[in-house]
């Protein structure tokens, strides 16, 4: 267990640096040996791969925070990184050594005002669950009720201007300065939001209120053991994804929850331009009774109206009116078309066009298999081919709005779910012939 968290810019920057390198020692010394056999050891290099990622990921445990965060967003990137790092990295989203218990009952303290046995019936004081931010602990109200504890780490919205310094020096090299204020500025306001429980706790409220019936389960508030720095929910009794396909269920209950997770994207379509952005599996729970439980609401994310809804109109223009496709992608940033160079903006447009269909074409069935052979791996290709266009492209929304529909559908893969897609095309259609911006 972890009693504290390094805190200052320079050990943060220093862990990573260390880090930094010794892994690329490693690469180098396997790279020296493949040039000195005249032979590729395939075995060896999948064998590194995991080694190092094992390396990177026990030193963001040490840091938490923004650094694991990171961790969860490589955990979500099959598409560019090796499988080995993936699957070394998704331990972010569950398996994060947790704090000491000494100072989980410090901080209770320090929030609550008083000792976890004169605050609760009964509490658990090894944490059921430990990620980025913070750590949760089961406990027991006065009244019997079952309740989640989340307790932040201590520091951790102190490393956020620290962290995010260490990250731009390495985006710096790939992204122009504007770019990176752009990107970095969502990050930053995101990441606040993250750290502030008592914005969580409201957000919570929101989708508790809309989202929890026969569909979804989401935890209720208890606002009377809840703080900036502390969260007390009730109890979600559910599996994670991974230990939901390790009973290898039937293909009927993977299509059951797939279709909830399906549903739950595009009801919150007409939602005051409001998702849900953390769509990574450690924030989804299998419960025994079929509905999908959602947990984690740190990271909502509310989106201008106009990009919102030029983000909506792709789906009418991929479907219906391909001729309007510039004018989109013009408007969401995508695409500029007073840029210097416009055969690579003519590129990138056509990119844009093929993957866009391709990443629509669940529409254009009644029911989609996301199971099916090769749609990964083509959605995979694609996310390849964008690495080719150096410079990052779009609006700064986008990157908390797209979290959401390409987390959905790398879970849908996993699933191997078939999914009634009507339902969502209808939402969809309806909600841009309300707001009055079908293409």
């Amino acid at each position: 267990m972890s009693d504290d968290l390094p805190s200052s810019k320079l050990q943060r920057g220093g862990i990573i640096a260390k880090t930094g390198i010794r892994v690329g020692a490693r690469y180098a010394a396997h790279h020296l040996k493949q040039v000195i056999t005249g032979r590729e050891d395939a075995e060896a290099k999948s064998r590194l791969h995991r080694d190092n990622a094992t390396q990177v990921f026990k030193e963001f445990s040490r840091l938490r925070g923004t650094a694991l965060k990171l961790a969860q967003t490589l955990s979500l990137d099959n598409a560019i990184l090796p499988e080995e790092v993936v699957d070394v990295m998704a331990q972010a989203q569950y398996q994060v050594p947790p704090l000491n218990r000494s100072l989980v009952r410090r901080i209770l303290k320090q929030e609550l005002g008083a000792e976890p046995e004169q605050l609760f019936a009964r509490f658990e004081p090894d944490a059921k669950a430990a990620a980025s931010i913070g750590q949760v602990h089961r406990a027991t109200l006065k009244d019997g009720t079952e309740v989640a504890v989340k307790i932040q780490y201590p520091h951790v919205r102190d490393t956020i201007e620290s962290d995010l310094g260490i990250a731009r020096l390495f985006a710096e090299r790939f992204m122009s300065k504007a770019k990176a204020d752009n990107y970095f500025e969502e990050v930053r306001e995101k990441l606040l939001e993250e750290t502030d429980y008592l914005n969580e706790g409201r957000q919570l409220d929101a989708y508790h209120a809309r989202f929890n019936g026969d569909k979804y389960a989401t935890p209720k508030r208890i606002p009377e053991l809840s703080t900036g720095k502390v969260l007390t929910m009730t109890y979600l009794d559910g599996v994670h994804m991974d230990a939901f396909l390790k009973r290898n269920p039937s293909q009927e209950e993977k299509d059951r929850y797939g279709q909830h997770f399906w549903d739950f994207f595009h009801d919150q379509i007409d939602h005051d331009h409001t998702v849900y952005a953390d769509a990574h599996p450690g924030n989804f729970l299998f419960l025994p009774d079929g509905r999908l439980g959602i947990v984690d609401f740190g990271c909502i994310k509310k989106s201008p109206p106009d990009f919102f809804n030029n983000y909506i109109r792709l789906f009418d223009v991929h479907m219906d009116n391909p001729e309007r496709l510039k004018e989109i992608y013009s408007a969401l940033e995508m695409v500029d078309p007073t840029g210097e160079d416009q055969q690579t903006e003519a590129e990138f447009l056509a990119f844009c066009a093929a993957f866009g269909d391709l990443f629509l074409s669940p529409y254009r069935t009644e029911i989609f298999d996301f199971g099916r052979e090769g749609f990964d791996r083509d959605v995979a290709k694609y996310a390849r081919e964008a690495t080719r266009f150096t410079e990052p492209r779009g609006s700064r929304h986008f990157i908390y709005v797209t979290r959401l529909h390409v987390g959905m559908y790398r879970i849908l893969m996993k699933l191997g779910a078939r999914v009634a897609t009507g339902g969502g095309k209808d939402l969809l259609r309806d909600y841009l012939e309300k707001t009055g911006d079908a293409a």
